[in-house]
């Protein structure tokens, strides 16, 4: 565990919180860690919301599932990103989406009773937790704001195309890695995966972009061809 203190000081849920402090808080919180293989889910769509995760290695996403089998990708996490707090906070006694690993991973997993209860210790950093668990809600409201308006755009193109600008602004770059495969990226936007393909085949061959797997490298973007 002492491992993965330095990505858990970099989580949004720890913020202000010290290295030794999370070492004294794991058992308070009731921590159990988990290795997953690619694939494996954390969480099944109807298991009990028991527990809070955060990502410690590999990466996760959070799907839902319709009736005939359509999967939508609800967000995609990678190491200290934290997830199902909304259900934690919202009271369920089931869990409404699934969470699967998307790489060899390991996850924390926290009792989400033991985080939104203050103990009988009384300990501030515990305190601490509760105002950044509001703090990481209100982000994840920002985030899925985002993802709305990634599907709002009329065309499989434009869906496409400020996603990937969306991705270079914020890792300062022209040429990045998205955090995610092809077909996760096609169930995040909302849109198939062989529209998908050939946008983006011809936006290489127009020389507005490169690709290859999950890196991309931008040049000057011509949304109208």
């Amino acid at each position: 565990m002492k491992n993965y203190f330095s990505i858990l000081s970099q989580c949004a849920l720890f913020q202000g919180i010290s290295q030794e402090e999370l070492q004294e808080m794991m058992g308070c919180l009731g921590a159990k860690l988990i290795s997953l293989a690619k694939g494996s889910p954390v969480f099944l769509e109807g298991d009990p919301a028991q527990f809070v995760g955060i990502v410690l290695s590999g990466g996760v996403q959070v799907v839902r599932d319709d009736y005939y089998g359509n999967r939508s990708v609800l967000s995609i996490l990678q190491p200290g990103d934290s997830f199902g707090e909304a259900f934690s906070c919202a009271g369920l006694e089931n869990m409404p989406v699934s969470v699967l690993a998307v790489k060899d991973s390991e996850v924390l997993l926290l009792n989400c009773q033991r985080v939104l209860t203050l103990c009988s210790h009384t300990c501030h950093f515990h305190s601490l937790l509760i105002q950044n668990i509001l703090q990481g809600l209100a982000q994840k409201n920002l985030a899925f704001t985002q993802k709305i308006r990634y599907m709002s755009q009329k065309t499989t193109r434009d869906k496409l195309l400020t996603y990937l600008l969306d991705q270079a602004k914020q890792q300062g770059s022209a040429e990045f890695v998205i955090p995610c495969d092809r077909q996760t990226l096609a169930d995040y936007l909302g849109v198939e995966r062989t529209a998908m393909s050939a946008e983006l085949s011809k936006l290489k061959k127009s020389g507005q972009l490169d690709t290859k797997g999950s890196w991309f490298r931008l040049s000057l973007i011509n949304r109208d061809n």
